[in-house]
């Protein structure tokens, strides 16, 4: 955690550095991409004794001062919240998430969520990060359950931040999709804001994001499917929405399908137990990182939780028989 005083860093120039914010995003700094950008913004980084735009172009020898203020305490306030860790040290803790939980603080949520609950156990936290989501590296949808690693500290946010951006990080989730899968697949399509619909995301869209999503047909069950997927990227709603365009919406997800097209179901029994799913069957089961500070690979898996299991086993499979590996 950074002191109340501000950090001042220097550097010069090298020859052919080109423009400032890539040049800075490649020097050992204690902040991400993003909040460089904001520093230069608000001229808090000067080229030669003068505040310029991102955009400036380095030459070589200039001389390069970039000041990082302390930290601003969240306006979240710590809440003590039921909370289930599978790890934590100085630097960083993984969350299992339950469903239900929001991650950070939005309208509509100002308080409950999964940051509140980390300020009343990690004292240290507040400012982590940004000031509206303080720790919070990556995040899971309200009713995904699952793993979640948090940041303690600075310089840990940033080596994290970097390792998802280099897609070094290994994320795998539990689903049930309507239908029967076999096999293994994949789909590689760009996934971006649906034309009409702005709650929803879409494939095939104008501006679209690369996406690409690995899944293996695990269980076979009552009028669905237990699989398990793993994401090489992380767009909003990747899952759901791949999974909905291969015509296997996850069960219990009314934005993509999951609950409409489970009155399609031919078996009544297997249809009444998929309608009464009124939350997405999504579970984020396994995930792998290296440690900022030990550089340990460390890797987690979290069993699906009751209600999961609950629906696995009501469609006639095995939640306990899962491969751990």
């Amino acid at each position: 955690m950074s002191t109340d005083a501000p950090q001042t860093f220097d550097f010069v120039a090298s020859t052919g550095a080109g423009r400032l914010d890539r040049y800075l995003a490649g020097r050992e700094l204690p902040v991400s991409r993003n909040r460089i950008q904001q520093l230069i913004a608000a001229g808090q980084v000067t080229v030669d004794g003068r505040p310029v735009r991102p955009s400036h172009k380095l030459r070589g020898g200039e001389r390069l001062r970039v000041t990082v203020p302390p930290p601003q305490a969240s306006g979240a306030a710590a809440e003590d919240l039921p909370l289930e860790l599978a790890y934590e040290d100085d630097h960083l803790a993984v969350v299992i998430k339950p469903r239900g939980l929001v991650v950070h603080p939005a309208p509509g949520h100002p308080s409950g969520t999964l940051v509140n609950a980390l300020l009343h156990r990690c004292n240290d936290l507040s400012g982590v990060g940004g000031v509206l989501r303080p720790g919070i590296v990556h995040r899971l949808d309200k009713d995904t359950s699952g793993l979640l690693v948090v940041a303690k500290d600075d310089a840990t946010h940033q080596s994290l931040q970097e390792q998802f951006r280099s897609r070094s990080v290994r994320k795998e989730y539990l689903a049930v999709v309507l239908g029967r899968l076999t096999g293994e697949g994949e789909v590689d399509e760009p996934v971006g804001r649906h034309p009409t619909e702005r709650k929803k995301m879409a494939v095939g869209v104008a501006r679209g994001r690369p996406a690409r999503t690995k899944w293996r047909a695990l269980q076979a069950l009552g009028g669905a499917t237990l699989v398990a997927v793993r994401i090489e990227t992380g767009r909003t709603h990747q899952i759901r929405v791949h999974l909905a365009s291969l015509g296997h919406p996850v069960v219990g997800d009314p934005l993509y399908g999951g609950t409409k097209r489970a009155k399609g179901i031919g078996d009544p029994a297997a249809r009444r137990r998929l309608l009464q799913e009124d939350t997405q069957a999504l579970h984020a089961w396994k995930l792998a990182f290296r440690h900022p500070s030990s550089g340990a690979e460390l890797s987690f898996c979290a069993p699906p939780p009751a209600e999961l299991a609950a629906l696995i086993q009501d469609l006639g499979g095995e939640p306990t028989n899962l491969p751990v590996e």
